[in-house]
């Protein structure tokens, strides 16, 4: 072969044919990938390998090693209501003060009829709407005037992203750790039912 070679996780051989290394996390990774699996060394001319590698299953929970992910996170889900009613006392540059205010810009003027319209991901963009608070507070007549637009969280859903490390897919961490908190439910509902006893 071409030096200097690269040894990579395909080179390993486990004496176990259950046990194989994790080169990518699906077919479709590995279809459109330009590697031959993870590269563990490269040797040059006169050099050669021996290893002993043992695979061991782990949790998060002893060592950080065993984290499948990287970042997690979740915001509000936003409610975006625009009172048309009070917009319409709004002059066009106000109105165009209000969409460059919110730095997610998640409000946009409609071409057409001139009206303040949500922006269609607007939903998924929301997470700092103080600005946009201050600006439409600065326009009122009276403080206690109803808002042009209102961005409140929602009590009933929120925005959930998982970003993993590549030893597992997103959806597989998620639906691990939704078994492994339905076993703990159980389990104190199980105990709890023994202290009524």
């Amino acid at each position: 072969r071409d030096l200097p070679l690269t040894v990579t996780s395909r080179d390993l051989i486990s004496n176990n044919i259950l046990v194989a290394p994790a080169h990518f996390l699906n077919e479709e990774e590995q279809d459109e990938a330009h590697d031959e699996g993870i590269s563990i060394v490269k040797l040059g001319p006169g050099q050669n390998l021996k290893l002993k590698a043992i695979a061991r299953m782990g949790i998060s929970k002893e060592h950080a090693k065993w984290c499948p992910v990287a970042v997690a996170t979740y915001r509000f889900w936003p409610i975006i209501t625009i009172n048309d009613e009070a917009c319409q006392m709004l002059t066009m540059e106000q109105k165009q003060e209000l969409v460059e205010a919110c730095p997610d810009r998640i409000l946009e003027l409609d071409e057409i009829t001139g009206n303040l319209v949500a922006v269609e991901n607007a939903y998924e963009m929301a997470t700092y709407t103080e600005d946009l608070k201050v600006a439409q507070d600065a326009m009122k007549k009276r403080p206690e005037d109803d808002d042009f637009v209102k961005v409140e969280p929602s009590t009933d859903r929120f925005v959930f992203s998982v970003e993993t490390t590549g030893a597992m897919d997103a959806e597989e961490v998620l639906f691990s750790a939704l078994r492994v908190l339905k076993d703990r439910m159980n389990y104190l509902a199980a105990e709890v039912e023994k202290l009524k006893d």
